[in-house]
């Protein structure tokens, strides 16, 4: 009933506020999302992977695999693949 929720709980809607008041601050736009150099660089690693992941399937798949090296190769793509799914940003902090 009511409205859906919009945070997960108290400490999403702080890290929320706390975003848009720094960049209110800042004189920055509504839609500039503000993330740590930590969290950029751990954003740019699990694409890496991913992509890495990727690759290994696309080569995996111009050979001529067994269905093992087949199933190793796409559960190391959909492990990458998971690893961002807590990525979503919809107007809220990362992970709410």
């Amino acid at each position: 009933m009511g409205r859906p929720r919009l945070y997960c709980g108290q400490a999403c809607r702080q890290r929320a506020y706390e975003q848009r008041s720094a960049t209110a601050k800042a004189g920055l736009s509504a839609d500039v999302v503000l993330v740590t150099r930590a969290e950029l660089d751990g954003l740019q690693d699990r694409l890496f992977q991913l992509r890495c992941a990727i690759e290994d399937v696309q080569t995996l798949l111009t050979e001529k695999p067994t269905k093992a090296e087949l199933a190793r190769s796409l559960e190391e793509l959909v492990r990458s693949t998971g690893r961002l799914d807590r990525l979503w940003l919809n107007g809220k902090a990362a992970g709410g």
